[in-house]
């Protein structure tokens, strides 16, 4: 089975087996298997539970943007980590950048690229949930950008915020020439038909 395949079946069992119990801690919410299957993709416990969490009470993030986040993160975590996971400090609340805090006029963008940062390298307070309503609002309003694409955007720019911002206001075009109608061509005026009378001798 491919880990995409694993990973949809351990969210699908997990959503209802939070339905049912609720109330389970985090540390024996998931079997020791799904614990492995998670781990392989360098993801902790917590760090899943609070996707089931959020769909099961609120039905968004969807299941399919769940798994294009998780790939992402898998992804990073197996190049560019080499599947290891380190031993950094968590990524808190208070270590994250105010939520009004901006980066060339864009409130908020400063906060959501640290959030992304340390959901890539595996360091984000498991406490901390990447792409949370906030996170939501933020990438719909600035060229809908979807969560996954936003990491990708994040690992490639390698902590350039400058190049962050050209991909936010880029996407924020393209948004908006996909959302306005086109202009409907000018009407050509036709020059008028001279009739004229030949006179036959």
């Amino acid at each position: 089975m491919e880990w995409n395949d694993s990973f949809m079946n351990l969210f699908r069992n997990a959503v209802e087996r939070y339905h049912e119990r609720p109330q389970t801690s985090i540390d024996r919410f998931f079997l020791p298997e799904e614990v492995k299957i998670l781990a392989d993709m360098g993801y902790q416990p917590a760090e899943m539970h609070a996707y089931v969490q959020e769909y099961a009470l609120k039905g968004d993030p969807s299941p399919s943007t769940i798994l294009l986040i998780a790939a992402a993160r898998r992804s990073f975590f197996l190049t560019q980590l080499r599947g290891i996971s380190g031993n950094a400090r968590p990524v808190r609340a208070i270590d994250l950048p105010a939520e009004t805090e901006d980066f060339q006029e864009i409130p908020y963008l400063p906060r959501i690229i640290s959030k992304a940062t340390a959901k890539l390298f595996g360091t984000l307070d498991p406490e901390i949930m990447y792409y949370d309503e906030k996170d939501r609002k933020f990438l719909r309003e600035h060229g809908n950008i979807h969560p996954a694409d936003f990491l990708y955007l994040t690992w490639n720019a390698h902590g350039d915020k400058q190049k962050m911002v050209s991909a936010v206001l880029n996407a924020i075009r393209t948004a908006q020439q996909q959302t306005t109608p086109p202009t409907p061509p000018a009407k050509q005026e036709t020059a008028p038909v001279i009739q004229r009378e030949f006179i036959l001798e």
